[in-house]
């Protein structure tokens, strides 16, 4: 009888010890941090030139997925622009970039290698299109750039792709009515500073450091581009057909505005990627951007008009399958 009852005494003890054991497993396994799926290794980010919008954002989103995602190391590559972005994600040179929808339309409609597998993971901000001229200058349209030299840009660049979009559509021809050098933004302000160009073109998120740096400066100002020439963008057909009527804001330069807003022309940019990146990866660093809108935006202006309602609205790419996923997880 005594037998027995220690037979049965241990068969609980052994069900009561492997119940503990359970429940300290399960105990374990949501506090720690074993087989959590956090993303690690190395991703490459393709950003912009060292006093542009999409370089800074893109070391700002660097900070902000080191907080969030420690195990990922994020490389950054300066790039001329967009073009060059597009491309270097096309080809695998970069697994994640800022881009116009311009950039990536062209890319597309030109039917270049790997446009077919490029993604989006959101709608980010919009480019407006500036153009500056020293404020003494005769230049008060685009027209009036006929045969004065003017900076658009590197080749790789979407201010390049843009410029010769605008110019076309005021009826000159790139190359032939006026002078283009193909300066970027980290020159081009001293070019005109120093009377070596007559104007320059820049599209980049409000405010650009360089250009307020410059309007603090020396005496400019910015050329208006009216509805007119937008109505003959869209005319042109293919990527002119992102391009939409927009307003500098009189705060956005003062030095340079005046207290007057300024007509030009805006692009969104979307946060690019190809499709056979990572699921899980694209969901987590989707959720990033759109978490850290606040943080980046404090430092960059144009990131505060990152938004969750519109992000989803990414033509001419469709969103990538891990950011889709990340969307239907916040969606009310």
């Amino acid at each position: 009888m005594s037998q027995a009852l220690t037979r049965i005494g241990g068969r609980r003890a052994l069900l009561g010890s492997a119940a503990v054991l359970t429940a300290l497993g399960l105990l374990l396994w949501w506090l720690l941090p074993i087989g959590d799926g956090t993303p690690r290794g190395t991703v490459t980010v393709s950003t912009g030139t060292p006093s542009g919008v999409y370089q800074k954002y893109g070391v700002l989103l660097r900070t902000a997925l080191a907080k969030d995602l420690p195990e990922l190391d994020v490389r950054l590559l300066n790039s001329d622009g967009s073009q060059e972005n597009v491309r270097r994600v096309a080809a695998g040179k970069a697994d994640f970039t800022i881009a116009a929808a311009d950039a990536v339309e062209m890319y597309k409609l030109e039917n270049k290698p790997g446009a077919d597998r490029l993604r989006a993971c959101a709608r980010l901000y919009d480019d407006y299109v500036h153009l500056v001229v020293p404020r003494s200058s005769p230049v008060r349209s685009v027209a009036d750039l006929k045969g004065r030299t003017v900076a658009v840009g590197p080749s790789g660049s979407g201010v390049r792709l843009i410029a010769e979009h605008v110019l076309e559509a005021a009826g000159l021809d790139p190359e032939k009515d006026i002078t283009p050098l193909s300066d970027g933004i980290g020159t081009m302000p001293d070019r005109l500073r120093h009377h070596k160009i007559d104007a320059f073109f820049w599209s980049g998120g409000l405010p650009t450091s360089a250009v307020t740096e410059l309007s603090r400066n020396f005496p400019v100002r910015l050329v208006p581009i009216g509805s007119d020439l937008v109505t003959k963008l869209h005319q042109q057909g293919g990527s002119s057909r992102y391009y939409r009527a927009a307003l500098i804001p009189a705060d956005a330069y003062p030095d340079a505005e005046r207290g007057s807003s300024v007509q030009t022309v805006a692009v969104a940019n979307l946060l690019v990627t190809r499709e056979d990146m990572d699921a899980d990866l694209t969901e987590r660093i989707t959720r990033v951007v759109i978490d850290s809108r606040d943080r980046i935006g404090a430092q960059v202006h144009a990131a505060q008009l990152v938004d969750l309602r519109t992000a989803i609205y990414s033509d001419p790419l469709e969103l990538h399958r891990g950011a889709r996923r990340y969307y239907r997880s916040v969606k009310p």
